[in-house]
């Protein structure tokens, strides 16, 4: 899930994302009918917010495969052969991983008690790990396609001047302190970043105010 987890840290409004990823992490050897509950969930809610975004609807009964098929689609690609297939393949990954899901979820169907316990035992390790790397791979491809063809923009982003950007220098300032350099010379981190690499300083600066302005929408 690293390189998921690290995709997510240059695009903030992917965050809450973070949520299933922990479940899966939890539970992929003790409980893998939940973790493949939540890399299902993964796919939905990316699905969901691309189709969102781009004001395409989807049915209150829409299947995993529909809304990736249309979050696909939704991206910008033409509908050539080879996207086409690409797109058709990525629907069937979500479809399967919900039919799996069906079968090993606790909760979908009553189940025994003998069926509860071994539910998973038909699923070998090597199996576990190619599901969720898939999870992780078309996750990662759909929020980079997404992402490269609808950037978000920010206020001000193309022309960040240092002394304006007070919260955000404090807050880096706070993660990584003074730099001094013999016994006459000190500099701050926020103010060597934004001089010696203005393009990095441009990115965390634009990851910490969408984790902001995620953190005051989930407190309203």
């Amino acid at each position: 899930m690293e390189k998921l987890k690290s995709l997510i840290k240059n695009y903030g409004r992917w965050k809450p994302l973070e949520d299933y990823i922990l479940r899966i992490e939890t539970y992929v050897h003790s409980d893998f009918g939940l973790a493949l509950e939540n890399a299902k969930s993964i796919l939905e809610s990316i699905s969901k917010e691309i189709c969102n975004e781009k004001s395409i609807e989807l049915g209150s009964t829409e299947s995993i495969s529909g809304s990736l098929k249309k979050a696909y689609k939704a991206i910008g690609y033409n509908g050539g052969d080879l996207e086409t297939q690409l797109s058709t393949s990525i629907a069937n990954i979500g479809q399967q991983m919900g039919n799996l899901r069906n079968e090993l979820g606790a909760t979908s169907h009553g189940r025994t008690m003998e069926e509860l316990q071994t539910r998973n035992d038909g699923i070998d390790e090597l199996t576990k790990e190619f599901l969720i790397n898939t999870t992780v791979l078309v996750a990662c491809f759909m929020i980079k396609a997404f992402e490269n063809e609808n950037p978000r923009t920010l206020k001000n982003i193309e022309n960040l001047n240092y002394t304006q950007e007070e919260e955000f220098n404090e807050f880096w300032d706070e993660l990584n302190g003074e730099f001094s350099m013999g016994d006459d010379y000190t500099y701050l981190a926020s103010e060597i970043f934004y001089n010696v690499d203005y393009q990095a300083y441009k990115t965390e600066h634009t990851n910490f105010i969408e984790n902001n302005k995620i953190s005051e929408e989930e407190g309203e």
